[in-house]
C-alpha cells in the first residue's frame, strides 16, 4: 500500500486538500487499490479556511518520510493565518524531510510558497497563484524558474496556479504513484476529463 501524506496547516484551503482525499480515496475503492490517504498538522484540531475543522491523523512531530510515499500540500488564506503555520520550522522540516527522500511532492496554489520556504524549489522549475502577480514574484525569491503554466512539473515535485488545477494535480500524484493509465482511468470515472495543460521541466 502506498500511502500519501496530506500537510494541513491552520487555514488551509478546504477544496484542495480534498481533491487529494477524494482521488486517493476513489484509486483505492474502484482504482488498482494500492493508495491510501493520511493527514498531518501542527495541532490536533486544524481549522480550515473559512472556519471548518478537521482532525488530522498525525501531529506533525509524529510523522516520519520514510513512512510514506508522497506529500501534498494544499494552499490556503492569507485573511485565515495560512502563513502562520505553514512558514514555520516543523513544517519546512517535513518538506525537507520528504525531498531528501526523492519521494513526490504535490502542491496546490500558494502551496508552492511551502515548498520554496523550505528551499527545495531552488533552481527549479514552479508556478504558483497568478491572480495576484505578487504570489509568483515571491516565489522567484526562493530561487524558482517561475513558468508562467497552470501545472508545472520538475522532476518529482508538482506546483500549480489556482484552485481550478487541484483535481489534475492530484490526479498527476497518483500517476506519480500508480501508473498513467490508472490515473485516467479515475479521471474518466471521477467524471473528470484528465487532459490539462502541463509543463514538464
Amino acid at each position: 500500500m502506498k500511502k500519501v501524506l496530506l500537510l494541513l496547516p491552520h487555514g488551509f484551503e478546504t477544496y484542495e486538500a480534498c481533491v487529494f482525499i477524494d482521488v486517493i480515496g476513489w484509486n483505492l475503492v474502484d482504482g488498482d487499490q494500492t493508495t491510501k490517504l493520511f493527514t498531518c498538522g501542527l495541532t490536533k484540531e486544524v481549522v480550515s479556511s473559512f472556519d471548518q475543522k478537521f482532525v488530522v491523523d498525525y501531529l506533525i512531530k509524529e510523522v516520519k518520510a520514510e513512512d510514506f510515499d508522497a506529500l501534498a500540500v494544499p494552499g490556503g488564506f492569507e485573511e485565515y493565518d495560512f502563513y502562520r503555520e505553514a512558514y514555520s520550522v516543523d513544517v519546512q522540516e517535513l518538506i525537507q524531510q520528504f525531498y531528501k527522500q526523492n519521494k513526490p511532492i504535490a502542491s496546490i496554489c500558494v502551496g508552492a510558497l511551502l515548498l520554496g520556504q523550505a528551499g527545495i524549489l531552488k533552481g527549479k522549475k514552479a508556478t504558483t497563484y497568478n491572480q495576484k502577480p505578487i504570489r509568483q514574484q515571491l516565489l522567484g525569491t526562493y530561487g524558482a524558474d517561475v513558468i508562467n503554466e497552470p501545472i508545472v512539473v520538475d522532476n518529482n515535485i508538482i506546483t500549480s496556479w489556482n484552485p481550478s488545477t487541484a483535481i489534475f494535480v492530484a490526479l498527476l500524484l497518483l500517476e506519480m504513484l500508480t501508473s498513467k493509465a490508472n490515473a485516467g482511468y479515475i479521471a474518466k470515472i471521477m467524471g473528470f476529463d484528465e487532459r490539462m495543460k502541463v509543463y514538464y521541466a
